[in-house]
């Protein structure tokens, strides 16, 4: 007589129709490439950043496409250089409902020792803008042009006080030291003074606290508006265009200096081909939108989508020259 609560063995066909079937359902659940819960944008900025518009962007759109079948949330995790943002991501391994919208920082900070998070604990989804930096001064500067901006940097770098965001190392301070090496000076020349973002260095620069700062071209456009600043250069392969139509860029005045922040798309190390594959599909589907390139052109950002082999190759190229620049400003460790 069996016992309430007894053993009872299966039968030999049941056995083995459970283990024909548990292989194929544990692949289901390992093998998911679309999100199955609510996904999680992580900006390493304040709301209003730049990293958070790129991430808001995103976020609008791939809920307005249903390019994501689940909900978004965008998560802002400010301060530490990027760190705090980097690391939250970084611990959510094989996680593909976290995703990291990351710049420079990923790259410089392990560089400079202030991080040992390195790329191998993130995995590349996609770049999405290139922000090139603008470097300005107030209406009533002395410092007339860019001429004059580059003939006193070169013969004295520290009678120039240069602010930027958001810490030492980062792609603004390596714009500033690619502007001192296309002069043939020396990098740890420079007089930096940081801040913890654009709306802090500006006001400074406009009270002539600043001789000059180094910001997004979208920082600066509403003080070029109002006659309150004056951009001398800017560090893009060509003039951005809209109000800024009449910057020149420092290439036609001489000077080899092409830099801005980049921002992409990065997911914890750990994904699946297929998870990598959907997120790739999602964000090429939003970059292709007109509201994309509208914001694009509104922020005067510009396109720089990539995935795959050719994002590998651009963030290994970044890494080397990001190193070099860092070492001759002296903060690569």
């Amino acid at each position: 007589m069996r016992m309430p609560g007894a053993y009872r063995p299966m039968k030999p066909s049941i056995l083995l129709l459970c283990a024909a079937l548990m292989p194929a359902i544990g692949d289901a659940f390992a093998q998911t490439s679309t999100p199955q819960k609510n996904v999680e944008i992580v900006a390493a900025s304040a709301p209003g950043g730049s990293n958070d518009k790129t991430a808001r962007m995103l976020e609008h759109l791939l809920t307005a496409t249903k390019a994501v079948p689940s909900t978004i949330t965008v998560v802002n995790k400010p301060g530490g250089g990027a760190n705090i943002a980097n690391t939250y991501v970084a611990q959510r391994v094989g996680d593909a409902h976290v995703l990291l919208i990351a710049g420079g920082g990923i790259v410089s900070n392990h560089i400079i020792g202030a991080s040992t998070l390195t790329l191998a604990d993130f995995t590349p989804i996609a770049s999405m803008v290139e922000d090139y930096a603008v470097f300005a001064v107030a209406a009533g500067s002395a410092l007339r042009s860019g001429k004059d901006l580059a003939e006193r940097m070169k013969k004295d770098p520290r009678s120039v006080t240069c602010g930027f965001a958001n810490a030492f190392g980062s792609s603004r301070h390596i714009s500033a030291g690619l502007f001192i090496k296309a002069l043939g000076g020396n990098p740890r020349d420079l007089k930096p003074v940081v801040f913890k973002g654009s709306a802090e260095a500006i006001p400074a620069v406009l009270g002539g606290h600043l001789d000059l700062v180094i910001v997004g071209a979208v920082n600066a456009v509403p003080h070029v508006a109002a006659s309150r600043m004056r951009i001398f250069g800017v560090a893009a392969p060509q003039r951005l265009g809209g109000a800024l139509a009449n910057a020149p860029t420092w290439r036609e005045q001489g000077l080899d200096v092409v830099h801005g922040s980049w921002r992409g798309v990065f997911g914890p190390k750990g994904l699946t081909p297929g998870q990598l594959a959907f997120w790739e599909n999602a964000l090429r589907k939003i970059a292709e939108t007109p509201e994309w390139k509208a914001d694009l052109e509104k922020n005067f950002w510009s396109d720089n989508f990539l995935t795959g082999a050719p994002l590998k190759k651009e963030i290994e190229r970044e890494y080397v020259a990001t190193k070099a620049v860092l070492a001759d400003i002296g903060l690569a460790k």
